[in-house]
C-alpha cells in the first residue's frame, strides 16, 4: 500500500481524531523537543498535523469506490517490496508451517488419510 493523497475532509478527520488522543494524554509518536513544543504552544492540533506530515500515524481510511470494492488508504509511509521478495517470504513461511505441522505429528495428506476417506463413504455408493 502506498501513501495516498487524502481529501481535505479525510485530513480534517485524521488530524481531529489524533488531536483528541493527544489531549487525552496519548503518547506522542514523534520525538519533539521542548523548544519545538513551546513554539507550537503545546497545541494538540498542530502536533497532530506535524505527525501526519511526517507520516507516522498508524491510521487507515477505507474509501468506498464505484466498483463495489473498498480502497484502503494508509497515512503511514510504507516501503515498496518487490514481488520476488513477497513470493520468497511466502514460501519461507509455508515451509515453516509444514515443518511445524510435521513436528506436531500432522501429515499433509498421506495414504492413511486417503484410505480413511474412501472407506468412510456416505453410504450412497453402496446402494
Amino acid at each position: 500500500m502506498e501513501q495516498q493523497v487524502f481529501s481535505k475532509y479525510e485530513m480534517a478527520r485524521i488530524i481531529g481524531a489524533r488531536a483528541l488522543q493527544i489531549t487525552m494524554d496519548a503518547p506522542l509518536l514523534l520525538k519533539i523537543s521542548e523548544e519545538k513544543l513551546k513554539e507550537l504552544r503545546y497545541d494538540a492540533l498542530k502536533i497532530a498535523e506535524l505527525e501526519v506530515q511526517e507520516g507516522v500515524l498508524p491510521i487507515a481510511i477505507n474509501r468506498p469506490t464505484p466498483k463495489k470494492r473498498k480502497e484502503k488508504l494508509s497515512a503511514v509511509k510504507e516501503e515498496k517490496v518487490s514481488d520476488e521478495e513477497i513470493v520468497a517470504k511466502e514460501q519461507e513461511v509455508e515451509k515453516e508451517i509444514v515443518q511445524d505441522a510435521s513436528e506436531l505429528g500432522f501429515a499433509e495428506h498421506d495414504e492413511d488419510s486417503a484410505e480413511l476417506e474412501s472407506s468412510s463413504g456416505n453410504g450412497a455408493e453402496e446402494q
